[in-house]
């Protein structure tokens, strides 16, 4: 078993036709299923501003949330192999995106917000260097050709 390499896989099913097909613009919805064998099927669509519905999920968002997710994993990875234990790990993350004159875009930063509860002071300092690993070994963050900063703060509890 090769462990070097891991392959994913999804299906995406357009449901936003509304009988007559992208005949216009703002004439079909964007609504759409993303299914993984064995998972829950995730309501996806395009952000509200490109008439998209405010109560499923778009694309932005989910690239957004696979950084967050992957750098809280990372550091988890990271914080145990240095002895820390964390017991509590949210994040606001932030995401900004610039359209182009052409109708292109792309995100051009994201800004990660980890707030960590740890239980020992003294290692307060290193929970907070140890950011600095997990982004540096996180696997979507290293797929990205936008800056992810991280402005974590340490908490004790």
């Amino acid at each position: 078993m090769d462990l070097s390499q891991h392959h994913y896989a999804v299906s995406v099913a357009w449901t936003g036709n509304r009988g007559t097909g992208t005949s216009s613009y703002r004439g079909y919805g964007r609504d759409h299923v993303v299914h993984a064998a064995g998972l829950p099927d995730l309501a996806g669509t395009a952000d509200p501003t490109f008439h998209g519905d405010k109560d499923r999920w778009n694309p932005e968002q989910l690239l957004l949330t696979a950084l967050a997710q992957c750098h809280m994993l990372s550091y988890f990875h990271i914080a145990v192999k240095n002895g820390i234990v964390v017991t509590a790990y949210t994040d606001d993350a932030e995401g900004t995106m610039r359209l182009n004159r052409d109708g292109s875009g792309e995100f051009t930063s994201v800004t990660l917000h980890p707030k960590v509860t740890i239980t020992d002071p003294s290692q307060s300092g290193l929970a907070q260097q140890l950011h600095e690993e997990a982004h540096r070994v996180c696997f979507i963050a290293r797929s990205v050709n936008f800056p992810v900063r991280n402005e974590p703060e340490i908490l004790l509890g």
